[in-house]
């Protein structure tokens, strides 16, 4: 684990007022002057500092993070490696464009996205600002090295909030309503959901052949695990006997790996939990340590065949946002916490597993790793309850622990802990939230 700082946030939850209190309050409404309602926030409180598995509001009160900025800060929130090396590098530059002026961070970038994604092929990669533009991206690359059209997304599936991406995500509220038209050549298909006996592989693949055909799609994307969709783990052999497909009819297999990458799922990514190897992989939140930077990553002769000046940005791959990238996966790397994933996963998804097993309301726990959802469904054990999932969400929140709502019904509670946490608070934040569960 990574040492404690001098200056770092005490890695103890701390209850001095309310939760949110006065001065969040304050702020609160400063919010609501200057911000537009369609910006929502989870849990408002203000937040001044925070470390390894904490964060501390503008009241002196300091919560259990069991969120990690949805998967962003899975090396830990200011990591010591990080802040040093966007010191370092906002004191030389802080941008130039690598299209104008190039620059080596943006290159040993790239390099690591080569190694550490899925497969020994020769790959290529280049740099973004966001999950959602790495998504518009390789989307673009599959169409133009293809000369399709057509792209397969799925049900419970999010992918962003810009035109395309938003298009591609199944969810319609709050992500698509009201926003159409949207992009055309998107197609809808079954994600494979265990609990909801949805998806079969073979139904998923008869509605490609039969719905839209193979000779019209450019790419199949999908995510390993849908986590905007409720942490919905697909049955074993969906993933890879959908990437089998593909490879049989000539369609490129397209891995949104935005939030399921970098560890969070005890692999590097979680494609590799099914041996499955993309020809295409988006990443972004943990790839930059917390600062804004997406990677598109995939087999070298499909990347090529864009023409120059085709991909790109003025901020893509920035070269602050390069050094914070670079300093994070030294710290997965050096501080192990690939594994600490793994052991994360081995003591909450037991633990929570036999909380289900005496409240009739949880009708399943599933995840990988450090990545666990909670599905709550009303008597009849598979009715959504959106209610109790939020009543559940708000006495964590009250009690100090910050947990997140998710699913297509609004009725999981997403697990997303930093891989810095310790024993102490992660075993704390279990006991609130089965407190919570018990109260709700």
């Amino acid at each position: 684990m990574v040492n404690a700082t001098p200056d770092e946030v005490p890695r103890q939850r701390r209850l001095v007022t309310e939760i949110p209190g006065p001065r969040s309050r304050e702020l609160g409404a400063r919010r609501e002057r200057a911000i537009p309602k369609g910006v929502s926030t989870t849990l408002p409180v203000f937040v001044v500092r925070a470390g390894p598995g904490i964060l501390e509001d503008v009241d002196g009160n300091r919560l259990i993070d069991f969120g990690s900025g949805i998967s962003t800060t899975n090396a830990g929130n200011s990591a010591p490696l990080v802040v040093e090396a966007i010191r370092e590098q906002a004191a030389l530059f802080t941008h130039t464009c690598f299209m104008v002026t190039p620059y080596e961070g943006y290159v040993e970038v790239c390099e690591r996205l080569n190694q550490l994604t899925p497969g020994d092929h020769e790959k290529r990669s280049f740099l973004v600002n966001s999950g959602a533009e790495a998504i518009e991206n390789v989307v673009k690359v599959a169409r133009y090295a293809t000369g399709r059209t057509g792209i397969v997304a799925f049900d419970h599936g999010f992918h962003g909030r810009t035109l395309l991406t938003m298009t591609l995500t199944g969810k319609a509220m709050p992500y698509k309503r009201g926003f159409g038209p949207f992009a055309p050549e998107v197609h809808r298909a079954l994600y494979s959901y265990p609990f909801r006996g949805t998806g079969h592989l073979a139904d998923t693949i008869t509605m490609l052949e039969t719905n839209v055909g193979a000779e019209s799609i450019a790419a199949v994307l999908v995510e390993p695990i849908a986590g905007e969709g409720g942490v919905v783990v697909p049955e074993p052999g969906w993933l890879a006997g959908l990437a089998g497909w593909c490879r049989e009819r000539g369609v490129l297999l397209i891995a949104d790996e935005v939030q399921t990458g970098f560890g969070r799922t005890g692999d590097w990514f979680a494609c590799e939990h099914e041996g499955v190897v993309p020809d295409l992989v988006a990443t972004a939140k943990s790839l930059g340590g917390g600062l804004p930077i997406g990677g598109v990553t995939g087999r070298a002769e499909v990347m090529d065949s864009v023409h120059p000046g085709g991909v790109g940005g003025t901020f893509g791959g920035n070269p602050v946002a390069c050094a914070a990238s670079l300093a994070a996966i030294r710290t997965l790397e050096s501080e192990g916490l690939v594994a600490r994933a793994r052991d994360i996963g081995e003591v909450v998804l037991p633990r929570l597993r036999r909380l289900a097993a005496t409240v009739p309301a949880i009708g399943e726990v599933r995840g990988r790793g450090a990545m666990v959802g909670i599905e709550f469904v009303g008597d009849d054990g598979i009715t959504p309850d959106r209610e109790l999932t939020g009543r559940v969400l708000r006495r964590c929140h009250q009690a100090g622990l910050l947990v997140l709502s998710a699913g297509s019904y609004g009725n999981v509670i997403r697990l997303l802990p930093p891989l810095v946490i310790s024993d102490e608070l992660l075993d704390e934040g279990l006991g609130i939230l089965e407190e919570a569960v018990a109260a709700a």
